[in-house]
């Protein structure tokens, strides 16, 4: 019933063929087709595609829709198509060579580009005229050949005798046909390219159309023999050939010899490609030069293939093997008609060969690739190939067997499992496992030399047993490794198909061939050859039983005998095993107990190693850095832990901790944070799986041990780890990223398994945690930044730390953020501060630690006690957070506008307390700043920030509790004992810091002076002290260009350029009350004036004091600046009016007048046409001083005076008067004749009032 179903159903395929519109056009060789994209494989034209072979195979009609008309046109002659071939069979196959005659002659015309087109057509028609002859030949058998019954006697027709003797003449003259083409491989080369013209036109040369033509017959004669071998059913002879030659001709073994002749010239052909190729890209070069050739070799296949299940005739792999050991052994006695050369690697030839044509057993009998295909094996002859190939006297070559066992594993993918090749491939690696397998000059892309780590080795094994290998595999893997990828695909198969016995028979030949002596003779690259083999045999097999096998093994090595290299070695293929039991899933107890008990020996003698022993502390670093690496690979694949898990991580970490430099703490710490990180992930899993609901109990009851193994291993952590990182806090040691990474998983596992911290950090060990690592002033700020920034990432942990009442957690993160900021600088001073000079300030500062310094701000600003203080100062925020210090400034500011918004005084005092809170002992932060003479940016940032403090927060400072900070504020930064000592020079980084703040802080100290609540001499003191320090050492050498109006005390005051005038000081006072700001400006003002007068106008004799010129252009811009009222002027005049007494220089002098013009100015403006009395007075006192000595240089300054206001100097008349008659008395000579001229020139000045003292001198007797 099977085959009745099978041929029904190739009966309906048959059919649907027969509705197809290619029929109309006979099928033939191809290649001019287009499979650009990629999915077709043989032309539509292809006896394969058109279902020319599978009509061939179930005997149809070879051409259904063709030849049906009474006449058929053969060599452009019509044809009775029932009787042509009987009649004429000869004329016809005369007509087919002479045809063929003049294909071959067009190859002698010139075939350049303008020819081409007419050459392709007549060539085309000419191959298309023989090929339609041929089908007719197959037609004519199948439909009009009768079989002759030998029995009948019945009178014979003439024609049926012509009849029952076409067989014959077509085995004759097919046999002649054969004879005329000669061998393919006789054939002239052949450019299978085309010329391609428009419309994709595709042209082709003459002698590619008789290659095809060629092609053509070869195929069509074997497809007309068999055809006519399964219509009479018997043997037909040949007449003509067996009367001249004396061979006995017939069909069958015209058939075998064609076969035989055709499969040779393949071969030929093969062989000429395979000498042009490397032996790296066999596999990738096709053994076919076209696509027809291909599908020829796949006719080949499916025909005979298909003949030797129907009768005697020989398999493809039956005829390919008898001709592949007639071409390639020396004492074979069969010689063949074919001449074949002489390859450079017959063996290499024969394993590509028979893998290329295994490969085309995939196709089908449609030309359709199909991988589910069974296909016929060659093991037979494979397996006597593989002994010839690797049993050569002289040595075979790594590059041969590379692509010899190449073929074998891709062969091992076509065909069913063999495990003898196993077992003849094992006898050759058992002999040379120390060998290397290299090609000096051809370096493996992926895998070294020798296996870098434990996790390398177990992903060597599993690219071995994968089931799609590279491509490239000559490159990258050794002949070793290839052979263990057949030895995986073998065994997989084997048991797959066979259960466990073909495993059985492998295991007992490879076990059988490691004994101790065996054992001692491995190299370091014969180690690594028995564990990647053993590995690999427990990857498919059984792991436990290989695993068990593979340590009693290596107990038979001799510790002493073990070089360093091998004992690395041989811990990494432990590694792996105990990894390739976490794979899959199984109880790690006793490797880990092994392994962990050679790691504790190890770190004890590291430990206990000196540091002057390089070489010894290398080799045990080496072999604890592979366990370190494996270790942690355990926990990051481990599905869950169990107790062996803590076995791993026993006390040796604490002893090797302490022993590490920088460069091993790196990767133990790293190794840290990957187990810390997988336990919580590991934990937060099992909550999740805990608070499902309908849990089962024992499924309640597994997940309960589960977390009690979790909290066995968080409590290993705890315990070998942290007190080291404890002991580091403040140490250089451990880079700063890690130990604040590590510090805050610790922080993160107490928060998720709090009971496994230990007893020093209960009973809140989250808090406990990040004082040690966040909140402590002494740990340094690159550890601080990171670890608050992972700290405040976490939002579960953040948000319960904020609702706590446990602790301040808000303003203590506050207060390290602020730290942080402050010393951003403190890492680089061990770099002169040269070296930035010139670039921005923020490239001093390390980029890590700035961006961490930036993620810290973002995250701190998402504080709720943070928003809420900028919420209520009504500050945006958001552009300024990349900037830390800007972030810092606008914080302060915030806090400070918050302080002045409140209203009741419980919040105010309740403010204070917090504000405090946030600095802590911000001066502890900024002080080493202050100890290097060199750090200019430090400096910069610190008195920059507190200048800012100190006016931001002026109205907080002004309360008793917030004022002694002030007052340490001031002496520290703007008084220290350096200020003090006039003579002793302050550093030139330091003076620029001041300079650049100094208005901050005089403007906030003022505003301080004026909210204390209780008048503070000591303040005012210290404003006054500031003031007096400064003004001198901030004044130009000249007041030339902008020194002088640069001046910080004046750009103190510039605020108070829209105060309105004040009349009295009265007034100042009344409007301080209600705008303290000003009042403070304006006190400061007083103070900067009574300075000036006691410190800058001192004459020593008639020697004026230095930086006069100075002092003067800054006494007139401060009288500009800050609208210097008449008790200011009464201050200063004094000094002004002397300078223009005693001193001649013209710069001094200048400026002295502008001052003088500008006071009597301001005195006439605030005295409501009156001259006011305090300047009356200074005058006069002025001319009491100076009027006998200098009496022309001080009619000479009131003329200036009477030019601007003549009542201030008509006032001083009488004083002026009598000062000239006690000049005169006292000189005792009578009337000074000039001296009266001089004055009356200043009294001519004064009007009729003038005029009248001049008489009354004049008149005046005495």
């Amino acid at each position: 019933m099977d085959n009745c179903s099978a041929a029904s159903t190739s009966l309906t395929d048959s059919f649907e063929l027969e509705l197809g519109t290619e029929w109309c056009k006979p099928p033939c060789f191809s290649c001019a087709f287009d499979n650009r994209g990629g999915g077709k494989s043989f032309s539509g034209e292809s006896y394969l595609s058109s279902g020319a072979l599978k009509r061939l195979i179930l005997d149809l009609d070879p051409l259904p829709t063709n030849f049906e008309e009474d006449t058929v046109e053969i060599f452009g002659i019509q044809w009775v198509t029932e009787t042509a071939l009987v009649n004429s069979s000869r004329e016809l196959f005369h007509l087919f060579r002479q045809q063929l005659y003049n294909l071959e002659t067009l190859l002698q015309a010139n075939c350049d580009f303008g020819q081409v087109s007419v050459l392709h057509c007549k060539a085309d028609n000419i191959r298309q005229q023989c090929v339609i002859f041929l089908h007719y030949i197959k037609v004519f058998i199948f439909r009009y050949l009768k079989v002759q019954n030998a029995k009948g006697h019945i009178p014979v027709h003439p024609y049926e005798a012509l009849e029952a003797q076409l067989p014959s003449v077509l085995v004759d003259e097919l046999h002649g046909l054969l004879l005329y083409v000669g061998h393919l491989s006789e054939l002239p080369s052949v450019n299978i390219g085309a010329f391609v013209k428009q419309n994709q036109i595709k042209l082709f040369a003459p002698s590619w159309h008789l290659l095809h033509l060629h092609l053509d017959i070869h195929w069509l004669v074997l497809e007309i023999l068999h055809i006519l071998g399964e219509k009479l059913k018997h043997v037909v002879y040949g007449h003509q050939f067996m009367n001249l030659a004396g061979d006995n001709l017939t069909n069958v073994s015209l058939f075998e010899e064609h076969c035989e002749n055709l499969l040779c010239d393949l071969i030929s052909l093969s062989l000429n490609k395979y000498d042009k190729i490397r032996p790296s890209e066999a596999l990738m070069s096709h053994h076919c030069s076209c696509p027809c050739i291909k599908e020829l070799w796949v006719l080949l296949i499916h025909l005979l293939d298909h003949r030797s299940k129907w009768s005697l005739s020989e398999s493809f792999w039956n005829w390919m093997n008898k001709l592949l050991k007639t071409l390639f052994e020396k004492s074979s006695d069969r010689k063949l008609p074919v001449p074949v050369i002489q390859s450079r690697d017959p063996f290499g030839f024969n394993w590509w060969i028979i893998t290329h044509l295994a490969s085309l057993y995939q196709f089908d009998r449609h030309g359709v690739p199909d991988e589910m295909r069974q296909m016929e094996s060659n093991w037979n002859f494979v397996e006597e190939l593989l002994k010839k190939s690797i049993s050569v006297q002289d040595g075979i070559l790594e590059d041969q067997l590379r692509m010899y066992l190449h073929c074998c594993l891709t062969l091992c993918d076509f065909w069913e499992p063999n495990i003898t090749i196993v077992t003849i491939l094992w006898e050759h690696y058992s002999k040379n496992l120390n060998s290397s397998f290299s090609i000096s000059w051809l370096p493996l892309k992926g895998l070294a030399n020798i296996i870098k780590s434990s996790l390398s080795l177990l992903e060597m094994v599993k690219t071995c047993c994968c089931d799609k290998q590279d491509h490239d595999l000559y490159k990258s893997s050794n002949s070793y490794t290839i052979f263990l990828c057949i030895l995986a695909k073998v065994v997989k198969k084997a048991m797959k198909n066979n259960g466990p016995h073909p495993w059985k028979q492998v295991k007992g030949r490879i076990y059988s061939k490691f004994h101790q002596k065996r054992m001692e003779e491995l190299t370091e690259v014969g180690l690594q050859n028995f564990f990647s083999l053993f590995l690999l045999l427990a990857a498919v097999a059984e792991v436990e039983d290989v695993a068990s096998h593979v340590l009693d093994l290596l107990n038979f090595l001799r510790s002493a005998s073990i070089i360093s290299s091998q004992r690395a070695l041989i811990w990494k293929g432990q590694m792996a095993f105990l990894l390739m039991y976490v794979h899959k899933n199984l109880d790690i107890g006793v490797l880990a107990e092994k392994l962990s008990g050679a790691f504790r020996e190890k770190a004890k003698e590291f430990l206990v190693s000196k540091n002057d022993e390089i070489g010894q502390k290398q080799t045990l670093w080496t072999l604890l850095a592979i366990y370190i690496d494996g270790v942690q690979e355990v926990f990051e694949t481990s599905h869950c832990l169990q107790p062996s898990h803590e076995k791993l991580l026993n006390d040796g970490f604490t002893m090797l901790l302490p022993a590490c430099q920088e460069s091993e703490l790196r990767t133990v710490l790293n190794f840290l944070q990957a187990v810390l990180a997988r336990v919580r992930s590991m934990h937060q899993q099992l909550c999740q799986e805990l608070q499902t609901e309908n849990v089962d109990l024992v499924v309640q009851s597994s997940l309960s041990a589960k977390e009690r193994h979790l909290a066995a291993v968080a409590s290993a952590l705890w315990r070998h780890f942290f007190s080291f990182l404890k002991s580091q806090r403040m140490s250089q040691t451990v880079p700063h990223s890690q130990l604040a990474d590590a510090a805050a998983d610790f922080t993160l596992l107490a928060m998720d398994m709090p009971s496994s911290a230990p007893s020093d950090l209960q009973p809140q060990p989250v808090i406990s945690m990040i004082r040690l690592f966040g909140w402590d002033d002494i740990i340094w700020p690159q550890v601080v930044a990171r670890y608050l920034s992972h700290v405040l990432q976490n939002s579960a942990l953040c948000e319960a730390l904020c609702h706590s009442d446990y602790v301040s957690f808000q303003a203590l993160t506050v207060r390290s953020w602020i730290r942080c900021v402050l010393q951003m600088y403190i890492k680089d001073f061990s770099v002169p501060d040269d070296l930035f000079i010139g670039i921005n300030p923020e490239q001093a500062v390390e980029k890590d630690y700035m961006q961490q310094l930036v993620e810290l701000t973002r995250l701190l600003f998402k504080l709720p006690e943070v928003k809420d203080i900028f919420s209520k100062a009504q500050i945006e925020y958001l552009t300024i957070l990349e900037d830390p210090k800007k972030a810092l400034v606008q914080f302060l500011e915030a806090v400070g506008i918050t302080y002045r918004n409140l209203q009741t005084l419980s919040d105010k005092s309740a403010m204070v307390t917090k504000s405090l809170e946030y600095l802590g002992e911000v001066l502890k932060y900024i002080k080493p700043y202050l100890g290097k003479k060199n750090s200019s940016a430090g400096l910069q940032l610190t008195y920059g920030m507190m200048g800012v403090l100190v006016k931001s927060w002026a109205q907080i400072f002004a309360t008793s509790k917030a004022q002694k900070l002030l007052f340490r504020i001031i002496d520290c930064l703007l008084l220290p004992h350096t200020v003090l000592q006039q003579e002793k020079e302050l550093p030139a980084a330091m003076l620029t810091a001041i300079q650049k703040s100094l208005p901050l802080y005089l403007q906030g100290m003022c505003i301080v002076c004026c909210q204390s609540q209780n008048p503070n001499t000591y303040l005012n003191q210290l404003l006054g002290s500031v003031i007096e320090q400064y003004i001198g050492r901030f004044l130009p050498a000249s007041p030339c260009g902008l020194g002088v109006g640069q001046h910080p005390v004046l750009l103190a005051l510039k605020t108070s350029a829209t105060v309105p005038p004040m009349s009295s000081l009265k007034k100042c006072i009344t409007q301080v009350i209600s705008t303290p700001k000003e009042y403070a400006v304006i006190a400061s003002e007083i103070l900067c004036l009574k300075i000036a007068w006691k410190s800058y106008f001192h004459f020593k004799g008639s020697s004026p004091p230095p930086r006069l010129a100075s002092i003067l252009a800054f006494i007139l811009q401060l009288s500009k600046e800050a609208n210097v009222d008449i008790c200011d002027v009464e201050l200063l005049l004094p000094g002004v009016l002397k300078c223009l007494v005693l001193v001649s220089e013209p710069q001094v002098k200048r400026l002295a007048t502008e001052n003088l013009q500008y006071m009597v100015k301001t005195c006439q403006v605030g005295s409501e046409g009156e001259p006011a009395a305090q300047l009356t007075s200074v005058f006069r006192q002025f001319i009491q001083d100076f009027g006998m000595r200098y009496s022309y240089q001080v009619y000479s300054i009131l003329e200036t005076v009477a030019a601007l206001d003549q009542q201030v100097v008509i006032h001083l008349i009488s004083t002026l008067t009598q000062s000239l008659k006690d000049s005169e008395l006292k000189c005792g000579l009578g009337r000074n004749i000039a001296q009266r001229e001089a004055y009356g020139k200043l009294l001519s000045h004064l009007g009729q009032v003038g005029q009248d003292e001049m008489q009354r001198l004049e008149n005046d007797n005495t």
